[in-house]
């Protein structure tokens, strides 16, 4: 599970940008095939610009339901042979700082705090094998997924980005694997998919200590493979990258990621099972509670492992 690195401005108002095609409800109009979807997604948008498609989170955290909707998305996309690259980016003014706090706690709390019986911790092992489960989409699309990063990228954020094929990002961008400092163990990829993208040492230093990098150390570690100036540059880098990709031979690049991928498929899925076994044990706890209550009152928060 994922907690936000701070409370975002609820002043703050999306613009939704403007392109050749979009997913909501009605489907997909324009040069791609046809998407038939039920109902208007609160959470993502989906842009297409011909064999190109374009992926927005539309808040700055993540709701429980943004992950359904990502796997859902994502497995749409995952079945049109047509597609030959996707954009996965940020609408707000970050990329995402995590978890949404307040409602995941509404949504998921009694299950946080159940008693230690079998019944509650199968719901919790069920409820974070799900929610794996979405992002592991984002990672089994057959189209490469090029990540496009500015401001901060926390938790959950990170979890999404290390599903993707390649990651680059703003200058301004920050990194967090942030779990350790809100008494969770990082239950959603992180911890099997950015030893390999970073290595196992880089990858203990971020998880250990939770702490926060920016785009020079991200580069530096392999995390991005660009950095550029600011957001309009990004939006123009991201393109550009996928463009690359799509005017390659589209099975020959489906087949290349197949490749890359089926070396450690195995080891991330038998990594994904044990940690959600390990938080259905041992997530609730005393400090779980001493986290949440320490970020209601913007105080440190004091551990005692308990």
């Amino acid at each position: 599970m994922r907690l936000p690195v701070e409370l975002p401005d609820p002043r703050e108002r999306l613009q939704p940008r403007r392109s050749r095609a979009r997913i909501v409800g009605g489907g997909v109009d324009g040069p791609a095939r046809r998407w038939q979807r039920s109902g208007m997604s609160n959470h993502l948008k989906v842009d297409r610009d011909g064999q190109i498609a374009t992926v927005s989170l539309l808040a700055p955290t993540m709701p429980p339901a943004l992950f359904t909707e990502l796997g859902r998305v994502f497995a749409e996309l995952s079945a049109d042979a047509a597609l030959r690259a996707v954009i996965l980016r940020g609408d707000a003014k970050v990329f995402s700082y995590g978890l949404d706090l307040a409602a995941a706690f509404q949504a998921w709390g009694p299950v946080f705090s159940g008693a230690g019986l079998a019944a509650a911790r199968t719901e919790l092992w069920t409820m974070v094998r799900q929610i794996q489960a979405s992002i592991t989409a984002v990672a089994s699309c057959p189209a490469p997924v090029i990540a496009a990063v500015h401001g901060w990228c926390v938790g959950g954020g990170v979890d999404v980005i290390s599903a993707c094929d390649l990651r680059i990002c703003a200058a301004d961008a920050r990194f967090s694997v942030r779990e350790t400092k809100v008494a969770m163990v990082a239950d959603l990829g992180s911890l099997q998919r950015l030893p390999l993208v970073i290595g196992d040492a880089a990858t203990r230093e971020l998880a250990l200590t939770g702490k926060d990098i920016d785009a020079t150390r991200a580069q530096a570690l392999g995390l991005v493979s660009q950095v550029v100036a600011d957001r309009e540059a990004l939006e123009a880098a991201a393109r550009a990258l996928a463009g690359e990709i799509a005017a390659n031979p589209p099975l020959v690049v489906r087949g290349v990621k197949q490749i890359l991928d089926q070396a450690t498929r195995g080891d991330v899925a038998e990594g994904l099972e044990r940690v959600a076994m390990w938080n259905a044990a041992f997530l609730p706890s005393e400090d779980l509670g001493e986290a949440a209550s320490a970020f209601a009152a913007r105080r440190p928060p004091v551990y005692k492992g308990r």
